[in-house]
């Protein structure tokens, strides 16, 4: 799936493209009032050994990092964890950016990915989805764009 695959729309607005979903409140990186702009990131059907492995969620925050042009502060913290409960059973990751930072938890037993990313610094929003579904091989993405005032 490739960045033209994501269908902006309006504020609250819902487009459907090849088994996306976009949920999206309009992000203006130009409002004066902007501090940053948050990506939220769920996706499902993802692949069971990229969300299961320490080594590929640091493969992903690596590269995100490098295609967006943020870098990264400090060490990724990546941990596994949330073992009292099935669905929370998985890895959570941090990973601090120059610009504010990248977080994620990945269900193992959903084969799922809950990602943010979110920067002061302007960032190829259509771009980070597209190679966060890719990189995950996720079925179906879910995405809201939030501008932080």
């Amino acid at each position: 799936m490739g960045a033209d695959s994501v269908t902006p729309v309006a504020a609250g607005g819902v487009a459907r493209d090849a088994g996306w979903v976009t949920v999206t409140e309009a992000a203006d990186p130009d409002d004066a009032s902007a501090f940053g702009v948050e990506l939220v990131l769920n996706l499902h059907g993802c692949a069971p050994d990229t969300v299961r492995s320490p080594d590929r969620l640091a493969a992903y925050v690596r590269d995100l990092c490098e295609l967006i042009g943020m870098r990264r502060y400090g060490d990724l913290f990546a941990e596994r964890f949330g073992l009292n409960e099935t669905k929370t059973t998985g890895y959570s990751i941090v990973q601090l950016i120059e610009t504010s930072s990248i977080t994620g938890h990945f269900s193992e037993a959903r084969n799922a990915a809950y990602l943010n990313i979110f920067s002061c610094k302007e960032f190829d929003i259509d771009a980070a989805t597209a190679f966060t579904a890719g990189f995950f091989g996720a079925t179906s993405v879910e995405r809201h764009v939030l501008t932080r005032r």
